[in-house]
């Protein structure tokens, strides 16, 4: 670990304790001055000018997909914005009672959520993370060091560069950090045990699983979505396509989209030529990129596309690209999930509520759906503001990361004298 990475670390620790006293009027009063200062124009033109260099960067070396998650607008920046006024209107999660139990002797029990204390994030080629992780960890009490991926460096750092200028009148510019160096800072991060309190990763497989075999920090495992939608036998085949469409198409490069396709053997027959048609004929009609099919071996004697391979099940393609299998029914379709998902989102399209109910109960990933999208599972469509990520574990937090997924608890004891 390099001194001023140190520095960095030791300054966001220290920074702890005053993040975690803060009243949730002035966290919510800091949230919205950070708010206005991105939209602010010398500010917003700061943050363009350095995505551009990014992006220009990029070119050539990322996909058209990556690219897309990695370019800034204004109207993004204005997301940003709102993401983070959303999250200074939700309530406080800091102070609040969870239970509270009297014993026999007296004692007064009462179990207070409290922040974490410092978080590390490290993610890859999405700046708009940046402002999410920095409201969101501000929001519950909590100090954050950020790690983004070189693809996005220049782009955080300015975003970064406001929202610290934004928080100085508070006294709270340390309660954001930034990591500007290359693996060996984001090595530096996953060892900083003492100084760093919970480490969150999002990005690709090789990321998340980085972290997790390497950090001497506890890590939330996020992100890697190898995401399914089971057409069933009995599923309305007009709202089936327009799902699947939506799932894989709307943005592919994000870890809710469509991955795997499943479809019931009853029905394959009618359906998969209408998959075709509207995922690669009406698409190239519409000037759309249409979607490659990677076929299992039942399918692939029904329609045309590319033979798949068994890799193609466990690929997370973050492009236009999806593969399809034919199975017998609802009870397949589960057993094929729990092989190949990551735990992330799932959908069943049907219109028999005994198959929709065995699959909602029997798929064990953090967001199962019924006749909805894939694309659904994110902290705003939930309801939480922005999200920090979306957790595929079971333990402390799954799904979407919220404010309360940034808080731990402690147990406050009031007593008049007790001894043991």
């Amino acid at each position: 670990m390099t001194d001023a990475v140190r520095l960095i670390l030791e300054n966001a620790k220290k920074a702890a304790p005053a993040a975690a006293a803060r009243s949730d009027g002035e966290k919510a009063r800091a949230l919205l001055a950070i708010a206005d200062a991105l939209l602010r124009e010398e500010n917003l033109r700061s943050i363009l000018d350095a995505n551009a260099l990014d992006v220009a960067a990029a070119r050539g070396k990322l996909s058209p997909q990556m690219i897309d998650r990695l370019l800034l607008d204004e109207k993004r920046i204005r997301g940003m914005a709102e993401g983070i006024r959303e999250a200074a209107e939700l309530p406080d999660p800091v102070g609040v009672t969870l239970e509270k139990t009297v014993r026999p002797n007296g004692l007064v029990i009462e179990k207070r959520s409290v922040p974490v204390g410092v978080i590390g994030i490290i993610y890859e080629s999405r700046p708009n993370v940046t402002s999410d992780a920095a409201a969101l960890c501000f929001r519950s009490g909590n100090v954050c060091v950020l790690k983004p991926g070189s693809d996005a460096v220049r782009s955080c750092s300015a975003i970064v560069s406001v929202i610290r200028r934004a928080l100085e009148p508070f006294g709270a510019s340390d309660a954001v950090g930034i990591l500007t160096g290359g693996r060996e800072d984001a090595a530096a991060l996953m060892g900083a045990s003492g100084l760093v309190d919970l480490l969150i990763p999002r990005g690709g497989a090789g990321l998340i699983r980085a972290c997790v075999e390497n950090s001497k920090v506890p890590v939330i495992q996020t992100g890697t979505g190898i995401c399914h939608v089971y057409v069933d036998g009995r599923a309305d085949t007009g709202k089936a396509l327009d799902i699947i469409e939506n799932a894989k198409c709307s943005r592919p490069s994000v870890c809710n989209a469509e991955e795997v396709l499943l479809v019931c053997r009853d029905i394959a027959k009618d359906f998969l030529p209408r998959l075709r048609e509207r995922l690669v004929d009406k698409r190239q009609e519409k000037g759309l990129t249409p979607v490659e099919l990677r076929l299992d071996a039942e399918a692939a004697g029904i329609i045309e596309g590319t033979p798949a391979s068994d890799r193609d099940f466990d690929t997370e393609f973050l492009d236009y690209v999806l593969a399809v299998a034919v199975v017998s029914d609802v009870r397949e379709a589960v057993d094929h999930i729990a092989l190949h998902s990551t735990g992330h989102s799932e959908s069943i399209v049907t219109e028999d509520p005994e198959a929709a109910e065995y699959f909602l109960g029997s798929v064990d990933s953090a967001a199962v759906y019924h006749n909805a999208s894939t694309r659904f599972t994110d902290g705003g469509e939930f309801g939480l503001g922005c999200e920090i990520g979306i957790s595929t574990q079971k333990m402390h937090a799954r799904g979407p990361m919220g404010l309360r997924e940034l808080t731990s608890y402690k147990y406050i004891i009031r007593g008049d004298g007790q001894i043991r």
